[in-house]
């Protein structure tokens, strides 16, 4: 596996990226994967591993980049009251969905010009926090994002401007959208007005409700981790980006 860090220019900054590809065999299909609200971590980065095992040039960007270069949180980042839970949501909760589009378009612009990066379509995927983030880049930049997935996104229903509830048609590429039944960020009233949104925007792709689940399920370093339900999530989304590099 070759590994990198590296700073991608933005139009507010520099935003540090952990970039990782297989040795050999290139070029290969890109792939935006966005981080949850705890922050870029080793947990995120090992899923960014096995994600370009199977061939992929995958981009995992700090998203809290605007906040400065030591927005890196320990394990009690989770815990309410923790010094690192209130410097994160700190952050948190200034995030809008405009200025993530605009790192959309960094990414795209940095891939383009890679030369270990197959031109064309590239897949992009976000956990809690970065599921409507990836749900809105597919709308936004439709003839470039080929597959876009949300794994327990948070409020995708919601008032924020350019909320991906609004823009589900826009999208050209296939739709993901995974969700735990057990979920506070994701309550199953806005689950099931999501769903009806999904269907009637003529979207392709898929709502899926993991049961018996909570919020997280995919993280092996957290409490709710289930590992059947963490290997279907790597089934559906190696599923989905080989239906986007087959049909590029």
């Amino acid at each position: 596996m070759i590994e990198e860090t590296l700073d991608i220019a933005t139009n507010d900054g520099e935003m540090e990226t952990f970039i990782c590809r297989p040795e050999r065999g290139g070029p290969y299909p890109s792939v935006f994967f966005l981080m949850d609200a705890p922050g870029i971590r080793e947990e995120l980065r090992d899923m960014a591993r096995r994600l370009a095992s199977a061939g992929y040039f995958v981009l995992l960007p700090n998203l809290y980049y605007r906040a400065g270069r030591d927005t890196f949180y320990g394990p009690d980042v989770l815990t309410e009251g923790s010094a690192d839970h209130t410097a994160m949501r700190a952050i948190r909760t200034k995030m809008t969905i405009p200025p993530v589009m605009e790192d959309i378009a960094a990414m795209l612009a940095f891939v383009d010009a890679h030369d270990e990066v197959t031109p064309g379509l590239v897949g992009c995927h976000g956990y809690c926090m970065s599921g409507p983030y990836a749900l809105a880049a597919a709308a936004r930049y439709p003839d470039r994002i080929g597959a876009a997935a949300s794994f327990y996104g948070t409020w995708i229903v919601s008032d924020a401007e350019e909320s991906p509830h609004l823009t589900l048609g826009q999208a050209k590429g296939e739709l993901y959208i995974s969700c735990a039944e057990h979920d506070d960020l994701a309550p199953p009233d806005m689950v099931a007005e999501l769903d009806r949104l999904f269907k009637a925007s003529g979207a392709a792709g898929e709502l899926e409700i993991h049961a018996n689940v909570h919020h997280g399920f995919a993280f092996p370093g957290r409490w709710c981790y289930d590992q059947p339900a963490a290997e279907r999530h790597w089934e559906r989304l190696f599923a989905l980006y080989r239906r986007m590099s087959e049909g590029a």
